[in-house]
């Protein structure tokens, strides 16, 4: 099964010659591309880390989502997902992946565009960046490590009642 998307040319229909409502009625948001900025996988105990333990390990996972301006239409959203295994204070693995995605956004209020870009490009981002976070663990001598999904609502409330805050300081 093929699935084929195409963005309006800007009169009115796509490249398929279907017609599209007119311009500047519907929103649009489309993944343009996604890549793999930066990957490290360390388990810096190897062989050790990898014989059996006597209790589940203790992993902290932190996930950051930034936007830039490339273009008047496309952005640039990147997720961070930093994930650290711990047996006691022994580390087991750390991961850390700068996943990115060109994106295109168009047919949005001033006031919409940030929520777009900090919530739902990175929803639709972030079940690629989990798969390369499970292979790199799963290749690297563990289980995959399976992170759960992210609440990208309450991350953007966090960001926005953080950056309140600076200004009131």
């Amino acid at each position: 099964m093929t699935d084929t998307t195409s963005l309006p040319n800007g009169n009115g229909d796509d490249s398929s010659g279907a017609a599209q409502p007119a311009q500047g009625t519907h929103p649009l948001l489309a993944i343009k591309a996604q890549y793999v900025k930066d990957l490290s996988f360390e388990n810096p105990r190897a062989p050790a880390s990898l014989q059996a333990v006597q209790s589940p390990p203790a992993v902290q996972i932190t996930v950051n989502v930034s936007a830039q301006r490339l273009t008047e239409s496309d952005y640039e959203v990147t997720l961070t997902i930093n994930a650290h295994a711990k047996i006691g204070e022994d580390a087991l693995f750390l991961v850390e992946l700068t996943y990115g995605g060109i994106v295109a956004v168009g047919n949005v209020a001033a006031e919409h565009l940030r929520p777009i870009l900090l919530i739902e490009a990175p929803r639709l981002l972030f079940p690629f960046a989990r798969n390369i976070i499970a292979d790199a663990t799963r290749e690297g001598g563990f289980p995959p490590l399976l992170i759960q999904p992210v609440d990208f609502v309450d991350l953007y409330r966090r960001d926005v009642a953080q950056q309140s805050q600076a200004r009131n300081a």
